[in-house]
């Protein structure tokens, strides 16, 4: 009798099997959070100050979505929305209620659904930060490494 393949399987082999012609490829190493031993100081002038408010994450209708910074959004990247942080940036997220912490990249703006929401997570990030279930809980952000667009 057959083995069964669970449907996250055959997408996984589907992806890296076609050509990348046909298929986004998975996210890069860009959207790969640095490691904290790496990590600098922003670099602008000034320094950020912590934010704490709301979390929620990307509806699963989003998923292969062209984002405002121009990648896609794939739910199993590091990445997050945010209304005001320039695009590239990354965050720490904290979950205030259990401590767990992730390192998004900032690839699109919002949320927009209540102002009490301050950022949007992928759903690998929501997991990490084990809020699924929830849905939206509060955190704590803090700027890990600012983007500076490059002068041309």
């Amino acid at each position: 009798m057959p083995k069964s393949i669970s449907a996250s399987s055959l997408c996984a082999a589907l992806l890296f099997a076609l050509p990348t012609a046909t298929v986004h490829s998975a996210p890069t190493a860009e959207m790969r959070p640095p490691s904290f031993a790496a990590a600098k100081k922003p670099t602008r002038n000034h320094v950020r100050k912590p934010q704490t408010g709301k979390a929620s994450y990307y509806a699963n209708r989003f998923n292969g979505r062209r984002t405002a910074s121009g990648h896609l959004y794939y739910q199993d990247a590091y990445t997050a929305a945010h209304r005001t942080l320039p695009l590239g940036t990354w965050v720490k997220v904290t979950n205030i209620r259990n401590q767990r912490s992730v390192v998004v990249q900032i690839t699109d703006r919002g949320p927009f659904a209540d102002p009490s929401r301050i950022i949007d997570l992928s759903h690998r990030s929501a997991s990490d930060l084990e809020m699924r279930e929830s849905g939206v809980v509060p955190v704590r952000l803090e700027v890990v490494q600012e983007y500076i667009k490059p002068e041309a």
